[in-house]
């Protein structure tokens, strides 16, 4: 079923609940983390202990997934224009435990991490049906119009995915998934975050199945209030060795339309290339 047609300030209200640009491009070395115990799948839960070595900005930024890496999305730089904050530390979670979920969904790294870089991976436009309409509106039919609308929402549509690899000392990468899980079964019901504005209300985590990628692979839906609607956003975390790759997809499809609610979530290829690149 169809909601009402998604309006402009509907448009606005997601870009804000959800940082749906978001998402800073800077690293966040001295950020907050959350804590707690993990749930999902444990791969490599009771992995011999190793003083790993963090790895730097640069070497992040030789390992995030490009364009050349997955077929059939473009890979750019994450618009900071509208960022949920401008630092991490501005994000305030009023149940500490959700913090971690809070961090993914503002582009920031879930743990206190040493280095942090991030993209946005969107769907080729060039591999969908064109969304320019062909003939000028005034000279459209109805059904053309129609046809013209429903090919721009079909290109709105497409998923946007924010992939972001951060990099811990010793047990952290480990520690950061178990703040992970502990929040994915602690904040069934929901948390509130803020930036300095009105609080923004997240109305519930699910946890779903994850792709068993790397390490560790821990992979949560989180449900919004927007006006009066709400949007449910996916997301994934996956451990590989002391690198957590973090993706967080979101379309605006499904907010416009309830039939497409469930029928997206973080891509495949993307998880699939970037861990190729991780090893």
């Amino acid at each position: 079923m169809k909601r009402s047609a998604l309006s402009r300030t509907g448009v606005a209200v997601i870009a804000s609940v959800f940082s749906l640009a978001l998402m800073t491009g800077c690293s966040d070395s001295d950020s907050d983390s959350g804590s707690g115990s993990g749930s999902g799948d444990k791969a490599g839960a009771n992995e011999p202990t190793t003083a790993a070595k963090a790895l730097s900005d640069s070497e992040l930024e030789k390992l995030i997934v490009t364009t050349a890496d997955v077929k059939g999305f473009k890979v750019g730089p994450a618009d900071q224009s509208d960022a949920f904050a401008s630092s991490k530390k501005d994000v305030k979670v009023v149940d500490e435990k959700c913090a971690p979920l809070a961090y993914v969904l503002t582009g920031f790294a879930p743990g206190d991490s040493t280095a942090y870089v991030n993209r946005m991976v969107q769907e080729d436009p060039t591999a969908k049906p064109s969304a320019s309409p062909t003939k000028n509106m005034e000279d459209m039919t109805e059904e053309e119009m129609e046809e013209a609308l429903g090919s721009i929402t079909d290109a709105l549509g497409m998923t946007m995915t924010i992939v972001s690899l951060s990099s811990y000392e010793g047990e952290g990468a480990k520690e950061t998934m178990s703040s992970v899980s502990a929040a994915i079964d602690g904040c069934g019901g929901g948390f509130t975050a803020s930036a300095g504005e009105e609080p923004q209300k997240f109305t519930k985590v699910e946890a779903e199945k994850a792709s068993g990628s790397g390490d560790e692979s821990l992979a949560f839906a989180v449900t919004g209030a927007a006006e009066d609607d709400s949007v449910t956003v996916h997301a994934e975390v996956v451990r590989h060795g002391n690198t957590v790759a973090t993706y967080y997809a979101i379309s605006l499809a499904a907010f416009a339309d309830d039939a497409k609610a469930g029928a997206y979530n973080v891509p495949a290829p993307i998880i699939k290339a970037q861990a190729a690149k991780l090893g």
